[in-house]
């Protein structure tokens, strides 16, 4: 066999295992390969994907995509809804091919989901040399582009010769599988070593199961623990994507009612328990709501779950303001087990310890004082909430509108999808989650150009969990112009397959977020709008509104597209308008919802703040202005170290 065509049919032969009380779950863990072929695979991993597409298609299903990073973006998407168990390998050519990659390898190393990159490299032996986009340098003669991903992958091999093959994808996918160590897994393939025939062992190509470790709790880490939460007076938890990854939801609800320990959770966390839990207080930190961060701010002991404290999460130490405030730390990876110099922290699967934690904490419940401030806080945030819903403004909307509307429209087990810009803050604090697998932001890398990609991986996963027998899920995603224009291409690949993805697309004419965030620190919103140049000013500030189209791009690519127009009515359309998308066809291709918004009017606040440097010194009176507020707030920064 060529090396290529051991690593097709090696990767069809791999299956997770996962273990959930007394049930197992086997999946293929590679379901299928993307890939863009250029001459750095077209006779590798091309042609061996070809050859097994003629042999039975079922071997390993290729994916066409229109870009490389956008690919990888698909597989996150899939490995999330997924919970792990599953992603895609990503076959790419070398030079802008292979670095296409990175950004999406950094993502997904970032956000703790697997992927596997195969990006190709330039000829092992050198009989070419150099050759086409091959990086040559005047100090390592040895180091490709692909030596970029050393830093953002969580494992990197090169496979120079063919006998490497085993150890580098053994050792790959342990870590692609391990839920401590998952991220991106990249592997490098040389052209000519891809080409390059070798006797395969029988064993190589047998089936393989991978078990997904969940580790449990040390008994003496939970006796401790428990003694820390019965000296609490005003305990919280903070509740991340471990808990979900972790499956996890019941036994944190079992918990919660048990207890009374109210849950604030992060981006990652949304849908550990339903919106209207009377213990659910929903998001935490930056983009949190009230309610959330007024518990924190007085809780004594914090009790973190499957998350990665992000300096959104903490309100970038600014959220615990106990003097004495203490924590624990739940979470399979040492690394965030250890955070904020804990003196308990519990390296154990999520569900594993809330199950030993029930069984240590019987009889022990907060005060009542506590439970009627929970109760006050959720009212409070709640009214916010439906005030910010259904304020009209005309004719543009507030996008507080436009999620409220959404939110309506869609069904409890549908997917709500989205990435960057103001829309995941807005996201985080109001959306009113129902389903655990209803709510998919990627914020620990709030990459611009995920949304549509993402969500297509999240559709083609919902699609997969449909066949088995599962949930009917719609996904929709939210996106704004800014994310819409840096990578929209993935919709080329919907209407391809006919995958009936639902995106509603809000044009703001510029960058909302950074917009909102520019004018907080005194730059005046500069550069974020989408404005034609005013050459005497050299300014993209004051300009006519570019003359783009959004609309007519979507149909263009072969895209339905429903316009919602400025006026009255606009968010009684767009809610008929998702409704009209949820009843099309399973697989009539995708639909964009246009709508127009007023990027000025913001969402609701969270009595919280973000570390982002003020210049110190400025001629300018707004960031004078800006740099005493930030100062102010520094104040009450922490180090939080034990």
């Amino acid at each position: 066999m060529t090396v290529a065509q051991a690593v097709v049919e090696y990767l069809s032969k791999q299956y997770t295992v996962d273990r959930i009380g007394d049930q197992d779950y086997r999946e293929r863990l590679i379901p299928g390969t993307f890939g863009i072929f250029g001459h750095g695979n077209v006779a590798g991993v091309g042609q061996a994907l070809k050859q097994y597409q003629t042999l039975d298609p079922a071997i390993m299903p290729y994916y066409q995509g229109r870009n490389e990073q956008a690919q990888v973006h698909q597989a996150v998407g899939y490995a999330r809804h997924t919970r792990r168990r599953q992603t895609f390998a990503i076959s790419t050519s070398i030079g802008p091919g292979s670095t296409n990659l990175l950004t999406g390898a950094a993502l997904a190393t970032t956000n703790r989901l697997p992927v596997l990159l195969l990006p190709s490299d330039t000829f092992a032996t050198r009989a070419a040399d150099p050759v086409l986009q091959q990086l040559e340098r005047p100090d390592a003669y040895d180091v490709t582009v692909n030596d970029a991903f050393r830093p953002l992958s969580r494992f990197f091999d090169r496979v120079s010769r063919p006998e490497q093959l085993f150890s580098a994808f053994h050792h790959g996918l342990r870590v692609l599988t391990d839920p401590a160590e998952t991220g991106a897994v990249t592997i490098s393939l040389p052209q000519d070593v891809q080409a390059e025939a070798f006797d395969v062992p029988e064993e190589f190509l047998a089936e393989r199961e991978w078990r997904i470790r969940r580790p449990d709790a040390d008994d003496d880490d939970i006796r401790r623990a428990a003694e820390a939460i019965r000296a609490a007076k005003r305990p919280l938890i903070i509740a991340g994507g471990g808990v979900l990854y972790a499956y996890a939801n019941d036994e944190l609800a079992r918990f919660v009612e048990l207890t009374g320990i109210p849950v604030g959770n992060t981006q990652a966390g949304v849908g550990v328990l339903p919106w209207d839990h009377r213990f659910a207080l929903g998001a935490i930190g930056s983009t949190g709501t009230t309610a959330a961060n007024a518990i924190a701010a007085e809780a004594d002991l914090i009790i973190g779950i499957g998350t990665r404290y992000e300096d959104f999460t903490t309100s970038s130490r600014t959220a615990f303001q106990y003097p004495d405030v203490k924590f624990i730390n739940i979470n399979v990876a040492p690394l965030d087990a250890y955070k904020h110099g804990t003196s308990l922290p519990i390296v154990a699967d999520a569900r594993k310890a809330l199950i030993k934690l029930n069984q240590a904490l019987g009889g022990y419940r907060i005060g009542a004082d506590l439970e009627k401030t929970i109760a006050a806080e959720k009212t409070r945030w709640n009214a916010t909430v439906d005030e910010a819903f259904d304020t009209r403004f005309t004719p543009l909307p507030a996008q507080n509108e436009i999620i409220g509307a959404t939110s309506r429209a869609m069904d409890s087990q549908d997917v709500v999808v989205c990435a960057a810009g103001s829309l995941p803050g807005d996201l985080h604090k109001m959306w009113r989650v129902r389903d655990s697998f209803g709510y998919h932001v990627e914020y620990a890398y709030s990459c611009m150009g995920y949304e549509i990609p993402g969500g297509l991986g999240v559709k083609r996963a919902a699609l997969a969990e449909a066949a088995a027998g599962g949930v009917d899920r719609d996904v929709v995603v939210m996106v704004g112009d800014g994310s819409y224009l840096m990578m929209h291409t993935e919709l080329v690949t919907a209407v391809a397959e006919r995958i009936k993805l639902i995106v509603v697309l809000i044009q703001n004419h510029g960058y909302a977020s950074i917009g909102s965030l520019s004018e907080s620190l005194g730059s005046q919103r500069f550069g974020t709008q989408y404005r034609v140049l005013d050459e005497d000013k050299h300014s993209f500030d004051e300009g006519a509104t570019l003359p783009v189209d959004l609309a007519l791009n979507a149909e263009s690519l072969g895209v339905k597209v429903i316009r919602i127009e400025p006026g009255e009515t606009v968010i009684a359309e767009l809610e008929q308008a998702i409704r009209d998308a949820k009843a099309a066809p399973e697989r009539g291709g995708p639909i964009v919802i246009h709508v127009e918004s007023d990027p000025l009017l913001d969402a609701p606040g969270s009595e919280s703040w973000w570390d982002v440097p003020v210049s110190q010194i400025s001629e300018l009176e707004s960031t004078q202005q800006a740099f005493t507020t930030y100062t102010a707030h520094k104040k009450r920064q922490r180090k939080l170290l034990g």
